[in-house]
């Protein structure tokens, strides 16, 4: 199972219960994917956090905030890799997923 040291929101935990060996899966998945490369556990999760910013998906946006987080990535590390993307996705994109990641950074 995915966990991190801050609560995951109820509608994913829900999913986790309903779904155990779906939600075992997909982490397997994901750590498989992880140990393949040489990528580190916080870039991996700014990467995956730019990518859930591309496609303007706020649930993903907040779940890499917090797992980037728990890697070691540090407030300055999330806001500027959202940043970066401006040219890329646009501000208004951008603009939204720093909001999105605001509502996990001020959470704690």
């Amino acid at each position: 199972m995915i966990t991190t040291t801050t609560s995951l929101p109820d509608h994913y935990q829900s999913m986790q219960q309903r779904y155990p060996e779906f939600s075992d899966a997909l982490a397997a998945l994901g750590g498989a994917a992880r140990k393949a490369g040489p990528v580190d556990a916080k870039t991996g999760h700014l990467v995956q956090l730019a990518a859930a910013a591309a496609i303007r998906s706020e649930g993903a946006v907040h779940s890499h905030t917090r797992q980037a987080l728990d890697a070691g990535a540090t407030d300055e590390e999330i806001q500027h890799t959202l940043l970066i993307l401006t040219s890329t996705i646009g501000f208004p994109a951008v603009s939204a997923a720093l909001s999105w990641a605001d509502d996990v950074l001020e959470m704690r």
